[in-house]
């Protein structure tokens, strides 16, 4: 056994006596409480602020950024209306399509229609980057962003492709990305959580397992905000409780749990809720002011589209994991959904399109305004792309689009990503990638890299072998690194 594997084997042998509480812990809601015990629910004797499981870890290799905002865009964004253009539907729009019976889905049954993009495309900024005309702030950040079009699913449904995506697995059970990154390097803040999942009220398909730890220790998974309202429920102390009344109540309950620990030193389930119990003091110090986006300057709002109800919610998002980032906050997922446009492409997308638009472009201006984007990494995406073909629709301009996982584009900047170039491609039509392709599991052997971790050392020991996010191994997409 190498030493990393020893190393690796203790770690998980010593983390591993505590998952029996794991299923507790994956059902608790977003309430101060079980974000605090959820993020330290696999310790065993309470830890100091420096040797915490979230606490800081050397990366295997020269990390090329520190952090990851990840805008996941669920329900399969459109590469053909969106970054790809592929003037040849123009000529074959509404011909009628037939795919062979071995290869017709039931999705694909009956008559089929080539469908062209409603919107004409532009070159943008020294780079050249496609994209289509909806797309009206994002221009100005074209030269800092990387497009891959190379890439290829597995599933062509919803929630195995989001499952995949988040977790390298269609099936539900594995950690997300997330996790494993937190697993690998820490936190930079012991006041917060390591790992921040930003939903929408309706949470992905799938659930919250998208976000979920797995196998790995409870404290690795993701930490859902609530999107309306207070974002941590029971975040503010009841009324007349102030800061000095909770400190003498926390001692006081801890010297008491202290005593009962010495008796009973196998009750490590204790020994986590009593350090949780400190966590959630510390949490209601320094969360109130991070989750406080009115503390940002007015100028500062309207560049994420805060104010405007058509970006509001998105941009909200934005500008919050730019707080969190800024805080320490490892890795943040922001999701939008509505993206499956089966039919009226041109609305649903240009009405997605354009609440997102603003705010993204914001967040990667402001990013850089601040000398933040080298250390952090934006990733764009959607769990597949769309096919060139669809069902004919009655009316004008109803058609849409059917899933495709052999064709899609995904974007990434920041974080020393190959920006300004356009890698891959896919074919005339827009069905499948012919390029520079690769599957998943390779592009989340890059973020990781991209981060200064080894996919193949960043393992962990469960079901009687290591265990890593690509399942089998992967491969750097050298491409997409500058």
């Amino acid at each position: 056994m190498s030493n990393q594997h020893q190393h690796d084997f203790l770690r998980n042998t010593l983390a591993a006596q505590t998952l029996n509480r794991r299923d507790f812990i994956y059902g608790l809601g977003a309430s101060l409480g079980s974000v605090a015990l959820a993020g330290l629910s696999a310790q065993g004797a309470p830890p100091s602020l420096n040797s915490g499981p979230l606490s800081p870890n050397a990366p295997h290799l020269l990390p090329k950024a520190k952090n990851c905002i990840f805008l996941m865009m669920e329900g399969g964004p459109s590469h053909i209306d969106t970054f790809d253009p592929k003037p040849d539907l123009a000529k074959l729009h509404l011909k009628r399509f037939q795919r062979s019976g071995a290869t017709k889905s039931k999705m694909e049954s009956g008559e089929r229609y080539y469908v062209q993009s409603p919107w004409e495309f532009n070159q943008i900024g020294q780079s050249g980057a496609w994209m289509s005309s909806q797309w009206r702030h994002l221009p100005g950040v074209a030269d800092d962003i990387c497009f891959y079009r190379g890439a290829q699913a597995e599933s062509v449904n919803h929630p195995t492709a989001l499952f995949q995506m988040n977790t390298g697995n269609r099936f539900v059970g594995d950690p997300a990305i997330g996790s494993w990154v937190t697993y690998g390097l820490g936190s930079e803040n012991q006041d917060l959580p390591g790992y921040i999942v930003l939903p929408e009220v309706s949470y992905p398909q799938g659930g919250s397992p998208n976000w979920g730890n797995g196998y790995l220790p409870a404290h690795y998974q993701g930490t859902p905000l609530r999107p309306t309202g207070t974002p941590i429920l029971d975040l503010k102390p009841p009324a007349g409780i102030v800061p000095e009344h909770q400190r003498k109540n926390l001692d006081l309950l801890s010297s008491l749990n202290h005593k009962h620990l010495e008796k009973h030193p196998e009750q490590d389930e204790l020994a986590a809720r009593m350090e949780s119990y400190e966590l959630a003091f510390r949490m209601q110090m320094s969360v109130p002011g991070i989750l406080d986006i009115d503390q940002e300057n007015q100028k500062t709002q309207e560049l994420y589209g805060i104010g405007d109800d058509t970006t509001d919610a998105f941009g909200r998002k934005c500008l919050l994991a730019r707080r969190l980032v800024e805080n320490g906050v490892r890795f943040i997922q922001l999701y939008s959904g509505g993206w499956d446009s089966h039919d009226f492409i041109k609305k649903a997308h240009g009405s997605r399109i354009q609440s997102v638009d603003k705010p993204i472009a914001g967040l990667i201006a402001d990013l850089k305004a601040r000398g933040m984007l080298d250390d952090t990494l934006i990733v764009w995406c959607g769990e597949f792309g769309r096919s060139p073909d669809n069902g004919k629709r009655e009316g004008q301009d109803s058609y849409g689009r059917d899933h495709n996982a052999k064709a899609m584009t995904m974007w990434f900047a920041g974080g020393g990503v190959n920006a300004g170039h356009t890698i891959g491609a896919t074919d005339e039509l827009g069905a499948e990638a012919v390029d520079v392709i690769h599957p998943i599991r390779d592009v989340h052997v890059t973020l990781l890299n991209l981060l200064g971790l080894d996919d193949n050392k960043l393992t962990y020991f469960h079901g009687g072998r290591y265990k890593q996010l690509s399942q089998f191994g992967g491969k750097v997409i050298s491409e997409l690194i500058a």
